[in-house]
């Protein structure tokens, strides 16, 4: 059950599309609900549509709401366990169900959903907010965490039944064979260090921070991604080259042909466009907060900054853009720190906490 799916793709979507793909491939069956508009099936298993609304600060974000179909569909489907994929409104109603219906659930955080809200202007929330999460999370029999800063954050909120689960990276589709040279021609004609975003364009992404760099000596600003942002990003920004969304071949490409990747968000739980860098063999400079900590060595395979300094990110950029050397060293070290971390091996831990909470006794949940 998620809160998010296809035609919407983000993280959430991407974990959700991955699991689903393991399951099918291992023989296990299962459905997917998740907000309208949406495919009929995925991976071979049936989809179950149930009414969304799409956000008014960001429409491409669409909230399932609470239905009776939901307990409906865990009643005909009659899983073994249910799988909330960052839960908020539908996930809400589905653990509940799943609760009545005695059937074991696994929550995953993925979205921090206050610090989101306050990013979109919606600032004095957050109590609110981390009250109805924790209260949905506490009914789940674990809550999986995708980094160490987020699962400190939830238990400093008081979210009980916590675990580790990464997110894996599909390391052929991000591979520094997919560099470009006719791509780096296109885009730095005069031989420019390429500096790239690639993610959304939201404010809770902060890309703004990329008018810090906008002058740095022999740099070509490049951002791929699309989002509410992208208009204004574009007249604050008018030198740096817009690319919009791009997935497939276009993504592998543009990925591995940068010589330095930033990411601008201070609030990511994991933060997957860090570790698709890592694998891709291009060094990365990212806050030095929440999921990036665990993905980034910093002097290694890319350098953090302090996530409210401009100045300090400016710098880490600067390093790497006048030092070649120094450049080079850091991408021999990207690939290696990500490449244990296949979907394959990532799911199948998480076939491992499915088979942990389907051994609990039905129904017993502490609040």
């Amino acid at each position: 059950m998620t809160e998010s799916f296809l035609p919407r793709v983000n993280g959430v979507t991407n974990s959700v599309c991955r699991t689903a793909e393991h399951l099918a491939a291992h023989g296990h069956e299962a459905i997917i609900i998740s907000p309208a508009p949406g495919p009929a099936e995925y991976a071979g298993f049936p989809v179950r549509l149930v009414p969304g609304i799409a956000l008014p600060m960001y429409p491409q974000f669409v909230l399932g709401l609470p239905t009776p179909k939901v307990e409906e569909y865990l009643r005909e489907f009659a899983p073994d366990v249910v799988h909330l994929a960052s839960p908020i409104v539908l996930g809400a109603s589905g653990v509940a169900a799943a609760r009545r219906l005695r059937i074991p659930t696994v929550a995953i955080f993925q979205t921090d959903v206050a610090a989101f809200a306050r990013r979109h202007g919606f600032r004095g929330a957050d109590q609110v907010i981390w009250r109805w999460l924790r209260r949905i999370h506490a009914q789940a029999d674990r809550t999986l965490v995708p980094s160490t800063a987020t699962m400190e954050q939830l238990a400093r909120y008081g979210v009980p039944r916590l675990a580790l689960w990464r997110r894996g990276v599909d390391l052929e589709r991000f591979h520094p064979r997919h560099r470009s040279e006719s791509l780096r021609r296109r885009l730095a004609p005069g031989g420019e260090v390429i500096v790239g975003y690639v993610g959304r364009l939201a404010p809770d992404k902060r890309v703004h921070l990329l008018e810090h760099l906008v002058d740095i000596p022999g740099v070509r600003l490049v951002v791929a991604g699309d989002g509410p942002a992208e208009p204004k990003l574009r007249r604050l920004l008018p030198t740096v080259e817009f690319l919009g969304f791009q997935s497939g071949r276009a993504l592998s490409e543009t990925m591995a042909s940068l010589d330095v990747f930033v990411h601008t968000g201070a609030d990511e739980t994991f933060c997957q466009a860090v570790q698709e860098a890592l694998a891709a063999g291009v060094p990365v400079v990212a806050p030095a907060s929440g999921g990036p900590l665990d993905l980034v060595r910093h002097g290694s395979n890319g350098f953090l900054y302090a996530p409210d300094s401009p100045r300090s990110l400016r710098l880490c950029v600067e390093r790497l853009v006048r030092n070649p050397r120094l450049r080079a060293e850091l991408a021999a070290r990207t690939r290696p720190s990500v490449q244990a971390r296949t979907w394959e091996a990532v799911c199948d831990e998480l076939l491992g906490h499915y088979q942990d909470v389907i051994g609990v006794p039905p129904g017993r949940l502490a609040a």
